[in-house]
């Protein structure tokens, strides 16, 4: 078999995943999707009680939506918003279901490389397919062989740490039972009482920890949730940029949620801490966590952290191929000046493809979240935009490949200056930006009639 008969292997069924193989059927090329959990989405489903800022009209994949047609599939109401589990339940496994067999579950990527070639070795390296090692639920190994690879393995595994430093702070795991990396579902009995009554910390200044903040005012102001309180700890100060768009922000929803942690904070359910970098995570007598800063500063005790700092790509299982990535955000070399959170304005990142995402090694691709490394203010629709230019790329349509088919909205959640950067590093357009990641980059939030959770 010539390695143009090969499958192109997508790593990952969660949106970009999946919509990377309805474009790539609709080239007439054969995925197959290789996923570690044992549903579609199953990522998204970790976070299924989180409303999106996106309505289902940007989170739905054109070639997708033509696959489900005939299956009587409907869209959701385009301009409502849904909640992680929505997005899963009703458009992404369906869309899995009609892929059927191209989708394999339970199957672990642990090595992509070139047949016979180590990432060292020049000679006749391109015409070598890949070869991907799975490991099977089971326990079994599999080695396959690809023509393509298009890693669509998000960032979600991977959450960035409390300490200011991008390392675990002193302490941190030692005092992993009262910390979490994740928003919160505050409707599950079980997590509610771990929170309702108690002092929290939440770290973090993008979408998610908008999102955890306005869950605990929720709380506090319930019946049962007598002496909730958070404590908001920003790396940087406080500026009219900190709340994200607010009015302005072309995801209305995700304004709306900017504006509901500023209300935490002004009405009293939440203090402020700013220009505070954990440097250390101790314990009290009482058992209780006490946050040092690298300036030396100690906090009041709190009884749980919600660390929402961020996340970061897993590489591990790509060391053996050449791949082009930033140095400081691990993003592809092109694309990472575009998406820059250290000067890159909020109307400055505009929908990119293949240029963007190639690498050294020819036909290699990390796309959806991934594709951003560590850079905030992913949308799905970038992600559907990217797979679109790839499929049509590896089909010999380079035309196609490198039109733009996409208006994203601006951002009002990016780069900007703050207690660490220089006043001029600010975009241009003053208000409209944050700075620091959120943890949900494919847009997490609610509507404002929501409450933000």
């Amino acid at each position: 078999m010539s390695t143009q008969q090969l499958p192109v292997v997508v790593i990952g069924a969660g949106p970009a995943g999946l919509a990377a193989a309805a474009h790539l059927l609709d080239r007439g090329l054969d995925p197959l999707v290789l996923e570690t959990g044992p549903v579609a989405g199953a990522a998204v489903r970790e976070w299924s009680h989180v409303r999106l800022f996106s309505t289902w009209g940007e989170v739905v994949d054109p070639a997708a939506e033509k696959l489900l047609a005939p299956t009587g599939w409907v869209k959701p109401d385009a301009d409502t918003y849904p909640t992680g589990g929505d997005w899963a339940e009703l458009y992404l496994q369906p869309l899995a279901d009609v892929l059927s067999d191209t989708v394999r579950l339970g199957a672990t990527v642990t090595g992509v490389s070139r047949a016979g070639r180590d990432r060292i070795v020049d000679a006749d390296r391109e015409a070598q397919p890949f070869v991907v090692h799975v490991t099977h639920a089971d326990g079994h190994e599999e080695r396959l062989f690809a023509r393509a690879v298009i890693d669509a393995s998000g960032t979600w595994t991977t959450p960035s740490p409390a300490g200011g430093s991008g390392l675990p702070a002193l302490g941190e795991k030692t005092a992993a039972d009262h910390i979490t990396y994740r928003v919160p579902d505050l409707k599950d009995p079980a997590v509610r009482a771990r929170y309702t009554g108690k002092r929290t910390a939440v770290i973090g200044s993008g979408a998610s920890a908008f999102t955890a903040l306005a869950g605990l005012v929720d709380l506090a102001q319930a019946d049962d949730g007598v002496g909730t309180h958070g404590v908001w700890i920003l790396r940087r100060g406080i500026s009219g940029a900190t709340f994200g768009g607010g009015e302005a922000d072309q995801l209305p929803a995700r304004g709306a949620l900017g504006l509901a942690a500023k209300a935490a904070v002004d009405q009293g359910h939440a203090d402020a801490v700013t220009g505070f970098r954990t440097d250390a995570i101790e314990r009290d007598g009482d058992g209780r966590l006490v946050l040092v800063g690298q300036d030396g500063r100690r906090l009041d005790a709190v009884d749980e952290v919600i660390v929402l700092t961020g996340l970061r790509p897993d590489l591990t299982f790509l060391s053996e191929l050449r791949l082009g990535l930033d140095e400081r955000l691990q993003a592809p070399t092109a694309l990472a000046p575009l998406i820059d959170p250290n000067v890159h304005s909020c109307g400055t990142v505009y929908p990119h493809g293949v240029n963007e995402l190639s690498h050294p090694e020819k036909d290699v691709y990390l796309v959806g979240m991934k594709s951003y490394g560590r850079a905030p203010t992913f949308l799905a629709m970038t992600g559907y935009e990217q797979v679109r230019s790839i499929a049509a790329s590896l089909a010999g349509d380079q035309e196609a490949a490198e039109r733009v088919e996409l208006t994203l909205p601006e951002t009002g959640v990016c780069g900007g200056a703050g207690l660490f950067d220089e006043p001029e590093t600010a975009p241009a357009d003053g208000g409209g930006c944050c700075a620091a990641p959120a943890t949900l980059q494919i847009g997490v939030g609610a509507p404002a009639t929501s409450g933000g959770c």
